[in-house]
């Protein structure tokens, strides 16, 4: 691992990719970057390449559901930024395109609640991931109201299974 992956807006606001090359990447979706970069990771991509090794992926992608960078949640937009957004989506399917099959680990806990507009974002990812063979896992097991936990909070011990991304998409 070490080829840098890095993707972001001109004032480095937003974050649309972070991660190490692979033919096989664990990609990661969470709700919004925080201040990682290439060779300054926080702990919880630190944690996804941690898992991306353990369950033999040879890279690993962070993507998030919305690509404002905030270190905390209740900091994000008030209102989706329709912009933002947009370009968010057109990252996520340009890059993911390029892959036969690509593993995608929901990963965003309980902070998609935050925002109403973040439920609505991730309908958006969903439906553009339709068209590439993405299998849909989770790590760890999902919370009382069936939120895929965010990798700070699970044991690496956990195993990666299926995750229906339609039927969390129909109660969220």
């Amino acid at each position: 691992m070490g080829n840098w992956l890095f993707e972001n807006n001109s004032d480095n606001s937003a974050r649309y990719i972070l991660g190490e090359k692979g033919s096989n990447p664990l990609v990661c979706v969470g709700i919004n970057p925080s201040t990682a970069e290439p060779d300054n990771l926080d702990r919880t991509l630190t944690n996804v390449r941690t898992f991306s090794q353990i369950h033999g992926y040879d890279g690993w992608l962070m993507l998030n559901v919305y690509p404002q960078r905030a270190t905390y949640p209740k900091d994000l937009h008030d209102e989706l930024d329709k912009e933002l957004h947009a370009a968010n989506l057109e990252q996520i399917a340009a890059y993911l395109s390029k892959y036969k099959s690509v593993d995608i680990w929901a990963a965003w806990g309980t902070i998609i609640n935050k925002r109403k507009y973040l439920a609505s974002a991730l309908k958006d990812i969903a439906e553009k991931l339709e068209d590439i063979n993405a299998r849909w896992v989770r790590i760890g097991k999902v919370s009382k109201y069936g939120h895929p936990h965010h990798p700070l909070y699970l044991s690496h011990k956990s195993p990666v299974e299926s995750f229906d991304i339609e039927g969390y998409l129909k109660g969220v």
